[in-house]
């Protein structure tokens, strides 16, 4: 495991010499637009293991992407391999279908602190709510970024993440209902605290994430990947892709259905994902949003 073969992964030239935020936000760039969002393993027969050298070869030798607790366990490697001060925080995700967050703790993130500020680092949410910026870890502050205008609001020590998203502009009218399409202008993402937490901590989750009938990734097979002027997405055999702010204050959102066979060749065409074991697509309704 080396920093210079996970920077060649994710195509990044820069300097590494100071750990000041522009240094942070663009490896942090690099990476959410190198390194998919996925869960596929779940669904081509594969288990998901939390230890950093099976998630560094995965990612960095075998081309994949990974779900929150690979992507951000990478992040907070190679940021404190660079001398950052990191640590990672635990938190809630948000279910807009029951209206309420998650009782489990599902999602990892990164906190990092430079010159006395701290940042949440999350490079392992996926879709339209992906960061693409280090967010300033301060209440009530909007932070426009160009998936849209993220805010953390703070009340009792338990912080939340939302964002407001611009107008749509769905060309194929068929999907314009889709439940993958989200409804709200402005939706809650997740909720955390402060409190350090260690990988050891979402071991239960992550097994539990992989195998419950009721957890979304069990449902749904999903690879997100960031672009320079947006994302594209397959969930299921749907097959997205999204621009942001293509005409004043509108995100042009194009989907198109794939066959079975279309699914693992757009996978290598778009996101650079070839697979080792077969894939079959999932895509239980009412379970995910973009």
């Amino acid at each position: 495991m080396n920093l210079e073969e996970y920077f060649a992964r994710i195509g990044y030239k820069g300097s590494t010499e100071k750990q000041d935020l522009e240094t942070l936000t663009d490896i942090f760039q690099h990476h959410i637009r190198a390194v998919p969002f996925e869960n596929l393993s779940i669904h081509c027969g594969e288990e998901i293991t939390l230890e950093l050298e099976h998630v560094y070869n995965k990612i960095v030798r075998r081309k994949r992407g990974g779900w929150c607790m690979e992507n951000n366990q990478l992040l907070g490697w190679v940021l404190k391999g660079l001398g950052y001060d990191t640590s990672f925080l635990g938190a809630y995700v948000f279910n807009p279908h029951q209206n309420t967050y998650a009782t489990l703790m599902t999602h990892l993130v990164v906190k990092v602190v430079i010159d006395g500020k701290a940042y949440v680092v999350d490079g392992g949410f996926g879709v339209s709510y992906q960061m693409w910026q280090p967010m300033e870890l301060v209440p009530g502050k909007d932070q426009p970024q160009a998936p849209g205008v993220f805010r953390f609001t703070e009340k009792n020590g338990v912080w939340y993440l939302e964002k407001v998203r611009r107008k749509q502009y769905i060309p194929n009218q068929s999907f314009s209902s889709s439940d993958l399409l989200e409804k709200k202008e402005c939706r809650k993402i997740y909720m955390f605290s402060l409190e350090p937490r260690t990988v050891e901590d979402f071991r239960f989750q992550s097994t539990y994430l992989q195998t419950s009938p009721d957890s979304l990734f069990t449902k749904k097979s999903i690879c997100a990947l960031q672009t320079t002027d947006g994302f594209r997405a397959i969930i299921g055999w749907t097959f997205t892709e999204t621009t942001y702010n293509y005409k004043e204050n509108m995100d042009l959102v194009e989907f198109v259905t794939l066959e079975d066979e279309e699914v693992e060749k757009t996978l290598k065409e778009k996101f650079n994902i070839t697979l080792e074991r077969k894939l079959v697509p999932t895509n239980v309704k009412g379970a995910y949003t973009i």
